[in-house]
């Protein structure tokens, strides 16, 4: 996703996905959220998770707010004794995923079909099946998540339940040397 458009000198409200590492220990992620909803601002979605390192964990968290405001936030929360970093993704070029499991009802056997083929579509895994309805697991993008679940609005959600949103800084592309593919110099023959 690349989001270096974000004005941070903007009164409009955007949003912005925030990456904090932070140690792994009970009472870091308390601390964190009472600091983000003392400030008024509602999270619109949280992940958290243990990176490679088991003494550090990642919060992915999304919020939408005035940026000068979001920035004061991120100010705060470096201030804060187990948090290590804090990086606001939304302006570089990062790549998001969210896992997303939907019931949808699929009682007419031509619904059924269609449901495969959207499955195939969007790389949907069935992960429950019974006479009424499949249970989906779909993984993507935001605009992958959106498109496929208007599509399956079409038959019928039953259910729908999400991880959020999770988010990493794109690794920066290699630049080749003197023009030539994969940094190379050509020979000349």
């Amino acid at each position: 996703m690349d989001n270096t458009n974000h004005d941070p000198q903007s009164d409009q409200p955007t949003r912005h996905t925030l990456s904090i590492q932070v140690d792994n220990r009970p009472g870091v992620l308390a601390r964190v959220i009472t600091l983000i909803s003392g400030r008024g601002f509602n999270i619109d979605s949280l992940s958290v998770a243990q990176t490679m390192d088991p003494e550090i964990s990642i919060i992915t968290l999304i919020i939408t707010g005035n940026p000068k405001i979001i920035q004061q936030i991120i100010k705060q929360l470096r201030k804060l004794v187990n948090v290590i970093k804090v990086t606001d993704l939304s302006f570089t070029d990062y790549v998001e995923r969210q896992l997303v499991m939907v019931r949808v009802r699929a009682e007419l056997p031509s619904n059924r079909s269609e449901i495969m083929r959207l499955c195939g579509i969007f790389r949907a895994k069935v992960v429950d099946v019974s006479l009424r309805n499949f249970a989906l697991e779909l993984t993507g993008g935001p605009g992958k998540i959106k498109a496929a679940l208007g599509l399956f609005q079409a038959f019928g959600i039953d259910e729908l339940v999400s991880t959020g949103p999770t988010a990493m800084t794109k690794s920066p592309s290699p630049k080749p040397a003197n023009g030539s593919p994969k940094g190379k110099a050509r020979k000349e023959k």
